[in-house]
């Protein structure tokens, strides 16, 4: 081989080196439809909504790979679920193509309650949808700030802004509907203790409005109404009139006050 070789002119050698080249060139650009499996193309199942480890097994039984790229939490489908699958059903690709999957997560991410009170109800929503929370129930109750949220609450709790909370958790919104367009005599909270008027105002759609308390108070729920604004009665002795959803001033003290027993009960 060496005499071979070395009898021979540089030239002719390297016709043969060339053509040796242009051999193997050849051969392989023949051969690289087989390898690369040119033209062999499947359609991709879909595996949403299956559990991923059904899902990967139905994927690699019909030719390709599957990998899990990403993870949501959405409530409404099992836990460890495809959500998502890349490319999508239907498509038409390669034999041995990755299918990259995102799988919905075993525990819900807590997130950050929002303060929702005082907004609209169109803001509080866009607010809860913003951080993964969703509008649960929606209770109208008669206040003068139409259409704006009172209260926020969680599994009938009410829910401070800032606490940790579940993402996807339904929010229940407390929303005033106005104040009501009938007039009633104003309740006589004027003796109850704070906590007995805050059930009375509950039960006739009113608020409390400014709450000012005696220095010599401890106990706030215990303390004794002494004074309200509107009063039970005008000046002339006729009944002050409110509407469902406006407040009502109270004035707290540690002492019970003296109500004047003398004055005669007026029909209503």
């Amino acid at each position: 081989m060496f005499d071979f070789i070395t009898k021979r002119s540089f030239g002719i050698n390297l016709l043969i080196v060339i053509a040796f080249f242009f051999g193997l060139a050849l051969l392989f650009f023949s051969l690289l439809g087989v390898i690369t499996r040119h033209n062999e193309e499947l359609t991709v199942p879909d595996v949403r909504g299956k559990s991923v480890k059904e899902a990967i097994a139905l994927l690699e039984k019909a030719g390709f790979e599957a990998d899990v790229r990403d993870s949501i939490y959405i409530d409404s489908i099992p836990p460890l679920s495809v959500w998502v699958q890349t490319p999508d059903k239907g498509a038409r690709v390669k034999v041995g193509r990755t299918i990259y999957l995102t799988v919905n997560k075993v525990v819900a991410p807590m997130v950050k309650m929002p303060d929702l009170e005082g907004l609209t109800f169109r803001s509080a929503e866009m607010v809860l949808k913003s951080v993964r929370l969703n509008v649960g129930d929606t209770i109208y109750k008669p206040d003068f700030a139409t259409n704006t949220i009172l209260q926020q609450l969680l599994n009938g709790k009410r829910v401070k802004p800032g606490t940790p909370v579940a993402e996807g958790s339904n929010i229940t919104l407390i929303i005033s509907s106005g104040t009501g367009s009938i007039e009633n005599p104003v309740p006589d909270f004027v003796g109850l203790t704070f906590t007995e008027a805050r059930e009375m105002l509950n039960a006739n759609n009113l608020s409390a409005g400014t709450i000012i308390i005696d220095p010599g108070v401890t106990d706030t729920a215990n303390a004794f109404i002494i004074k309200q604004v509107p009063t039970r009665r005008n000046e002339i002795g006729d009944f002050n009139m409110v509407r469902a959803g406006e407040s009502i001033d109270l004035w707290l003290s540690a002492t019970k006050p003296v109500k004047d027993s003398t004055q005669a009960p007026v029909q209503q």
